[in-house]
């Protein structure tokens, strides 16, 4: 699903809400700006349930760590099918949470004997809905998509006669920036 609404979208650009020409087409765009937002930030904004498995490979002591962001958790079963009930999110005070810390003195350990896998079941994501300046980022992204339709700027355009070269940069500076600020595993 789209980080930001096709109304929302429309009202951007300009465009009458009762217009509904391009409608497919920028809905279209706003999937594709979502697609590339989580691309380059390796997040997915909008959390949603499911299920992760882990290995041992995952496992540093009594510390899990995971290979998304998790945005809560509903239930923790190591590979023996016990459930976990002792433990602690990483970071302790903000989702999304990257480790699950067994507590020090708990009877849990993270095992494999039984099922080879832990498996946790929680809402995975970096928050429960986008936080405002990535919907920003979204629309602006699909607005910038939207208008390349009409421009026959591809790679480079010179205008010699006005001293110009034009040369588009893939996304704007200020999508870049909202982006660089939530990447996943360092910056751009």
């Amino acid at each position: 699903m789209a980080y930001e609404t096709l109304a929302n979208l429309k009202s951007y650009l300009g465009i009458a809400e009762d217009a509904t020409g391009d409608d497919t087409l920028l809905t279209a765009l706003l999937n594709a700006a979502t697609a590339r937002i989580e691309a380059d930030t390796h997040r997915v904004f909008e959390a949603a349930s499911g299920t992760r498995y882990y290995g041992p490979e995952a496992v540093d002591g009594d510390v899990l760590w995971l290979d998304a962001d998790l945005y809560s958790v509903t239930s923790i079963t190591n590979g023996e099918s016990q459930t976990i009930t002792e433990y602690w999110l990483l970071p302790r005070n903000k989702a999304p949470y990257y480790q699950i810390k067994l507590k020090d003195g708990s009877d849990y350990s993270w095992t494999f004997d039984t099922d080879g896998e832990i498996a946790i079941v929680g809402k995975w994501g970096y928050s429960e809905t986008p936080p405002a300046d990535i919907v920003y980022a979204c629309k602006r992204l699909a607005g910038y998509y939207y208008r390349l339709k009409d421009s026959q700027t591809f790679d480079v355009t010179s205008s010699p006669e006005t001293g110009q070269l034009i040369i588009p940069k893939g996304i704007p500076a200020d999508v870049k920036l909202i982006l660089a600020n939530y990447r996943r595993g360092g910056a751009f």
